[in-house]
């Protein structure tokens, strides 16, 4: 059976600009072959047991060729894969995805066009430039402004000069020059506002914005990629501007929790500016023959994460039993998060200790029993022992701590961890397995360049044997984290 392709728009950069069609066939995605100038956001969305194949061309330096390109999404339908070519920007503008699909075509391969946020429009908007504006032009023009080989530029800039609209040329910047003495010589004002914008919608996100005539000059030190921007509208961008004027402006996370997990923080560092990639380092694999016997007779239900509310009430379906058998039944909740989960149910956890950690909850559980009490533990496999001490103090009190699922290391099939932590950025961590499988994926127990946020105690102490640098968030939740990069960030500043 033959395979389809889909050609996907990328967009700038930000995985937030990917469309909702796009992210839902990168998901499903079993090849994907990727664009050099696809974001590492968007890359880390690729399912890590699809097959990867990197065709990146950069100037002067091609992987592959186009017509390489062309064979490698034959040979991946044939094979009867469903295939992603994930190009960035939009497939149709300046992508070659009609050369793509020619061959296709020719040999009756099924595929369909996912379109793209276009650099063209996005990057200026995030710096504060609207390509149109009725006060200044009616009109925008994007152009290639990449060379063939060593050849002179291909555009008519008599006719671009013509139009009065908005310029904007895309892999220019090694042109910038020619770009604007073509403009000078067809007749342009030297001192029609100008602007070289630098890796748009992502943390290196910079500016220059000039005049025609100044800006090879003012902008000799920025490099690819980026784009030019000619025309009125560029003056706007100190007044409109509006990405860097939020907290978390310019600094990377790179958020580490099961990607299930995540949207919530995620969530909440792009609000507020930062730049986020959800790289999870961990996975989380329900034990389907675990045994939930044991809670028969308990007076209390310990459950300690959000994943494991959820896998305990699976498993309790699974076994023919639902929430009436917990009557009687006393829940206790390691933090917030659990308890929230226990909420979306209809549950009010009995106890949620003061500090969100395995020592603490053992030692507020262990105040609350007595003698003959029975006690429910349904957790990891890899659970802390620290809530175990406690309650093995007190003597008398029967313990069942059954694993219901477990924590495997996973790793991302494209990109490196270590690479994506260079500049201003910050590894954020939710528990000492993430850090564990953080070092698993970077390949090496020496992690003393890293800097990381923690939610508590026990994970800055898994990151502190590493050599990370840690700062720890006040309170062990989402809030806390969010409240502790605000904080970092303000210091920096």
């Amino acid at each position: 059976m033959i395979g389809t392709v889909y050609l996907v728009g990328a967009g700038p950069g930000d995985a937030g600009l990917l469309t909702c069609r796009g992210r839902e066939l990168l998901a499903r995605a079993e090849t994907v072959v990727y664009d050099a100038l696809v974001g590492e956001a968007v890359l880390a969305l690729i399912p890590p047991e699809a097959r990867c194949i990197d065709v990146g061309k950069r100037s002067k330096h091609h992987k592959k060729t186009q017509a390489e390109i062309n064979e490698i999404l034959l040979e991946e339908a044939l094979a009867g894969r469903r295939v992603v070519r994930l190009k960035g920007g939009d497939p149709f503008l300046f992508g070659r995805g009609g050369e793509e699909l020619e061959l296709l075509a020719q040999h009756g391969v099924p595929f369909e066009i996912v379109p793209g946020i276009t650099s063209a429009i996005a990057v200026p908007a995030y710096n504060g430039i609207p390509v149109t504006h009725r006060d200044f032009c009616s009109s925008v023009h994007i152009v290639t402004a990449h060379r063939r080989g060593d050849g002179p530029l291909d555009i008519d800039f008599d006719a671009l000069c013509r139009t009065g609209g908005t310029l904007v040329f895309l892999m220019g910047v090694s042109a910038l020059g020619d770009v604007c003495g073509g403009l000078l010589a067809a007749g342009m004002a030297p001192e029609t506002p100008a602007a070289v914008l630098h890796r748009g919608t992502s943390a290196r996100q910079k500016r220059v914005v000039s005049t025609l005539a100044r800006l090879p000059a003012d902008a000799a030190a920025m490099e690819a990629p980026s784009i030019i921007v000619v025309g009125p509208v560029c003056a706007l961008a100190e007044t409109f501007a509006w990405a860097e004027k939020r907290p978390l402006f310019g600094r990377r996370y790179v958020v580490t929790r099961p990607r299930e997990r995540a949207l919530a923080l995620s969530r909440r560092l792009r609000e507020l500016g930062g730049e986020v990639v959800e790289l999870p380092t961990i996975c989380l694999r329900p034990l389907e023959d675990a045994r939930l016997d044991g809670l028969d007779g308990c007076r209390w239900l310990v459950l300690t994460s959000p994943s494991g509310v959820e896998i305990f009430f699976r498993l309790l379906l699974a076994q023919g039993r639902d929430v009436r058998c917990l009557a009687g039944i006393r829940i206790a909740a390691l933090g917030a998060g659990t308890a929230a989960a226990l909420a979306q149910r209809g549950i009010t956890a009995d106890l949620v200790p003061p500090t969100y950690n395995a020592r603490s909850l053992g030692e507020a559980l262990a105040a609350r029993l007595a003698p003959g009490d029975r006690v429910f533990i349904a957790r990891a496999r890899q659970g802390s022992p620290e809530l175990l001490e406690p309650l093995a103090a007190l003597g008398g009190v029967q313990v069942t701590d059954t694993a219901i699922y477990e924590t495997e290391l996973t790793r991302p099939p494209v990109l490196e961890p270590l690479a994506l932590l260079e500049g201003d950025a910050w590894a954020v961590f939710t528990s000492a397995s993430t850090v564990r499988g953080f070092a698993a994926a970077a390949g090496t127990g020496e992690l003393t360049g890293v800097r990381a946020l923690c939610i508590g105690r026990q994970t800055a102490d898994q990151a502190r044997r590493y050599g990370m640098e840690i700062r720890v968030a006040k309170a062990a939740t989402i809030d806390g984290l969010v409240e502790l990069a605000l904080q970092c960030a303000k210091e920096e500043a």
